[in-house]
């Protein structure tokens, strides 16, 4: 049985739900750093911004990361320049995933200090990073 594919589907799937959620919940910091604190809409979206997080985001990258160590491993992609770029656009992806709960928390707590604007810029991040990636994963120009 070629389990290659197997893992190959399972990878994409989840990495195509980690970045769904990764797009989708800057746009919700958007929204929230426009809400007044305590109002009904901030409870709403911090539900809403913790159970994305918690049930899609954080299990999806887990996953994501699993799927893509094994294929790594088994095709030995550590040995090409694309990978080494790819590896260096996900450690940004990790610390925007990592930047995106952390202000999850500081919403919780009604400390957030940032911008709509903020928000809006580390959108536009997660799409030049997924763009990255995408390019050296199916282009592989190095």
């Amino acid at each position: 049985m070629d389990y290659y594919h197997w893992l190959e589907a399972f990878h994409i799937i989840s990495v195509i739900m980690w970045m769904a959620g990764m797009l989708y919940l800057p746009r919700l910091y958007v929204y929230h750093a426009t809400v007044k604190p305590g109002s009904e809409n901030d409870s709403l979206l911090q539900m809403m911004e913790k159970r994305l997080l918690r049930y899609i985001i954080n299990p999806a990258m887990l996953f994501s990361l699993s799927f893509g160590i094994t294929l790594m491993i088994i095709r030995e992609a550590y040995r090409e320049g694309w990978f080494h770029v790819k590896a260096l656009a996900l450690f940004f992806m990790f610390a925007i995933h990592g930047l995106l709960a952390m202000h999850r928390k500081s919403f919780a707590m009604n400390s957030n200090k940032k911008t709509h604007v903020y928000f809006r810029v580390l959108n536009e991040a997660v799409t030049v990073l997924i763009i990255i990636i995408v390019i050296m994963v199916v282009v592989k120009p190095f």
